[in-house]
């Protein structure tokens, strides 16, 4: 994508191909046009026209371009903010509606990676959030508490563990929670769209969203090459809304991620590191996150963009990092190397938005945006169907608002994270 091997790294390389699709040209009608093509619009779309509507999906560039084909694959469960902190910040019904939600989002994930077959490696061995330190140690342990008390399946590991499931001695323990796992992002996304297709989607890429208007009781969304008349609209383009909803992108504050993505690691090393293929990340401010492909490629990565002397910044850094976790690797080569944005709110939290009569979206994912992509997506189809009203919705009606020196605040975190990773190497 792009013409750029740093957009979408090791992703693009090992994806299945997506669904045939073309730019829309002339002028349809549908009950329902979903404006982009990541997780929360496929999602919407697939469960829309699952139980009968017509469905449109507009893209912009090729289903996966956002955050849905450069992520980390990690299919996390709830966000990153405390589970017992939602309430305080949400109100206790909609605090406690997100939590069952999130809680149980990467379930729906791979019912549906089950149900439609998706080629995404998928694994299902949980993922570990690993403690640097005696306060990392106290983060997981208290994060711990909190989701036992609601039935969650976590166990903190102790420091001889975590090292046995990781690789390395690097940790003082590490979160065990046995709902998440990992998926190759793009190939989800892409696997989502062949069943979109499948069940009657017109999905047309390459059809970028210039206008909308109002005409009568329906809706018209123009492209480049064509018209959509529609009773609903769904905004999904999150951090990398552009056009008549760049608004919603500019409400959240872009971090930037970027992976390194190793050669294959030979059979000895694969039953060292990671030998049962969790996802891990850690609890340092600057965090690093480390997951195997099902190649057995390690994929590092942290907050920072490789562009200008970030590039090479954040690959030395990368470099000491892996010597310093994983000894046992040596000096083994990066094979691929990429970057996105995440959409950072104020709370840290999601947003779910009223945009006009009948235009609604959910956006803010924070960084974990697999499970709640996809479980938002079908809260929407609900919406919409008339099975959940407003009132229902896990997230309160807010308005768009655009925080304070959000590009000093965008430029901080680029140029923080060189300073970071300039310094030392991890842990």
């Amino acid at each position: 994508m792009l013409n750029d091997p740093r957009s979408h790294g090791l992703w693009e390389k090992t994806a299945p191909p997506p669904p045939v699709t073309k730019p829309l040209a002339g002028e349809v009608s549908t009950d329902v046009v979903v404006v982009g093509g990541g997780y929360t619009g496929l999602s919407a779309a697939l469960h829309l026209a699952e139980a009968g509507s017509r469905v449109v999906l507009l893209e912009a560039n090729e289903i996966g371009f956002g955050g849905a084909g450069r992520n980390v694959g990690l299919i996390n469960a709830g966000m990153w903010v405390m589970p017992e902190d939602l309430p305080g910040e949400l109100g206790p019904v909609h605090g406690e509606r997100l939590l069952d939600l999130l809680g149980n989002a990467p379930k729906l994930v791979m019912e549906l990676i089950d149900k439609h077959g998706i080629a995404c490696e998928l694994e299902r061995n949980g993922t570990l959030h690993c403690a640097v330190g005696p306060e990392g140690l106290k983060e997981i342990e208290e994060r711990a508490r909190q989701w036992s008390k609601r039935g969650a399946p976590v166990t903190v590991l102790d420091a001889n563990e975590t090292e046995r499931r990781v690789g390395s001695s690097a940790y003082a323990g590490a979160l065990l929670d046995m709902r998440a796992g990992t998926l190759q992002p793009l190939a989800y996304a892409r696997g989502l769209a062949h069943a979109v297709v499948k069940a009657g989607v017109a999905v047309h890429t390459g059809s970028r969203v210039t206008s909308t208007e109002r005409s009568g009781a329906k809706w018209v969304v123009s492209t480049d090459g064509g018209k959509v008349s529609a009773d609903w609209i769904v905004v999904a383009t999150d951090a990398y809304s552009t056009g008549p909803w760049e608004t919603v992108r500019n409400e959240q504050v872009h971090l930037p991620y970027f992976n390194f993505a190793t050669v294959p690691l030979g059979d000895n090393l694969r039953k060292s590191v990671l030998p049962g293929r969790e996802g891990a990340w850690d609890t340092k401010e600057v965090l690093s996150s480390f997951r195997m492909d099902q190649a057995g490629r390690l994929v590092f990565g942290s907050v920072g963009a490789l562009r200008n002397t970030g590039l090479a910044v954040h690959k030395n850094w990368a470099r000491r990092s892996l010597r310093k976790l994983f000894p046992q690797l040596g000096d083994i080569p990066f094979e691929c190397e990429w970057y996105g944005k995440i959409g950072m709110t104020d709370n840290a939290l999601p947003r779910f938005h009223r945009l006009a009569q009948n235009v609604v979206g959910f956006s803010g994912y924070n960084g974990r945006g697999i499970a709640p992509g996809t479980v938002f997506g079908k809260v929407l189809a609900s919406h919409i169907l008339g099975q959940i009203s407003e009132a229902e919705l896990p997230l309160p009606v807010t308005d768009i608002v655009e925080p304070g020196f959000r590009a000093v605040k965008e430029m901080w975190y680029e140029a923080g994270a060189q300073a970071a990773h300039f310094v030392g190497a991890r842990v």
